[in-house]
């Protein structure tokens, strides 16, 4: 049973979004919940708003609807976190303007910028000193439609969600492209993937590591219900589980877990489940020699590398410098009774995924990427944890760096 808005709070909320010039909704996981992908299309058409989403919120509206700005926050676009710089109103549908959203409360740069939350969830709905409207998120957006049509408001902006969406456009298109010189780089290999080699209704699945930024960042879902991200904890060892129970519920779409080798060893007990079960999933683990996405965490805090990358231990020094650990994920998954594929290079890939849409048994695509190959920041900073007191002074920089940061966050 769906919570309609009260008219008392349609009225507020019609006259404050009609004081702003450029609003900006974020789109989150309560829009799809709440089966409001139709309802919000046709608010930000009526209104001319654009909207930015959260992990739980990706793939609600393709990619291409003209309103789209992709992902917003730390694993955010840039046209996303360009325009929320801006913004004068920001408009939660369905969020829980987590840390990663508002890039630690940073994001919003505008002094003058105000909040304004739809959630079925008080808690959530006042966050961020919001005007809260409490309520379903579909039943909202239809009656908000219904007013500010009436009222005959639109935005301030003419030119710039088209601009945004383009310049990020050209960027995710240049990244799809990069050659590694010393490899396959991982966001290569996820534009292969994406625009060419997995079938348009393919689930794809992620939780931890580089790869949920990378894919919040650049994945272009198509269909609805394409996209599945465990970022509420980026849970390592999720992705393969989560694989099975997409399985399950749609057994007619391939379903793909990507998974770096990290998690992959955390947690891939599933995939037994998988055979045992009958039920195909694919899973493609990007090897990267070890937790590459804490190694680059640690070293930006300036803090020396330590421990994240598979060595083996150097008889000379006594350390993990030693050769890279070579695992074969591929022969690990035929050792459950999976199809194996190992990859290297473009050519292997293509051939793989082909093979591997025509099996009838899960299987594991071990795709040897190259470290340091996943996406940077987009102008967002997250807040990270840093000593304030160290003989390094790599570390009282990165310190000084974020006590200036910081200061920019807003004060709720």
């Amino acid at each position: 049973m769906r919570r309609a808005p009260a008219p008392a709070e349609v009225a507020r909320a019609v006259a404050f979004i009609s004081s702003k010039r450029r609003p900006l909704v974020i789109c989150g996981g309560g829009v799809r919940y709440s089966g409001a992908e139709r309802a919000l299309e046709a608010f930000c058409a009526a209104i001319n708003v654009p909207f930015g989403e959260t992990q739980a919120g990706k793939g609600v509206l393709p990619w291409d609807n003209p309103f789209n700005l992709g992902g917003i926050g730390v694993t955010g676009s840039l046209a996303a976190n360009t325009i929320a710089r801006d913004a004068d109103l920001v408009i939660g549908i369905g969020t829980r303007l987590g840390d990663f959203t508002t890039a630690s409360k940073w994001l919003f740069r505008n002094p003058k910028v105000a909040f304004l939350t739809v959630n079925a969830n008080s808690f959530d709905a006042h966050k961020m000193g919001a005007l809260p409207v409490i309520a379903d998120a579909k039943a909202t957006l239809e009656a908000l439609t219904k007013a500010l049509t009436k009222a005959g408001y639109r935005s301030a902006y003419t030119k710039q969600i088209r601009d945004a969406r383009a310049r990020w456009a050209a960027e995710v298109d240049r990244l799809y492209a990069q050659d590694d010189p010393a490899g396959l780089s991982q966001t290569q290999c996820l534009g292969e993937l994406n625009e060419r080699l997995l079938p348009k209704d393919a689930i794809v699945i992620g939780a931890s590591g580089s790869l949920p930024g990378d894919l919040q960042r650049v994945w272009r879902p198509r269909v609805s219900d394409a996209y599945h991200m465990e970022y509420g904890f980026s849970c390592m060892g999720y992705e393969i589980a989560a694989a099975l129970g997409a399985k399950m519920a749609a057994p007619d779409r391939e379903v793909f877990a990507f998974v770096g080798d990290g998690s992959y060893v955390m947690l891939h007990s599933e995939l037994l489940t998988s055979i045992m079960e009958g039920r195909k999933i694919n899973v493609v683990v990007f090897d990267n020699h070890g937790f590459q996405c804490i190694d680059n965490l640690q070293t930006s805090q300036g803090i020396a590398s330590y421990g994240n990358e598979w060595r083996l231990r150097s008889r000379k020094t006594g350390l993990l410098t030693g050769d890279v650990v070579p695992v074969d994920f591929a022969r690990n998954g035929e050792s459950y009774g999976a199809r194996g594929f190992t990859v290297r290079t473009l050519g292997e890939l293509r051939d793989a995924v082909r093979q591997a849409l025509r099996e009838a048994r899960s299987t594991v695509i071990d795709v040897k990427v190259t470290p340091k190959s996943m996406t940077g920041g987009y102008d967002a900073w997250w807040r990270v944890g840093t000593a304030a007191v160290s003989r390094n002074r790599k570390v009282v920089e990165a310190a000084r760096r974020q006590k200036a940061e910081n200061a920019k966050a807003k004060a709720f």
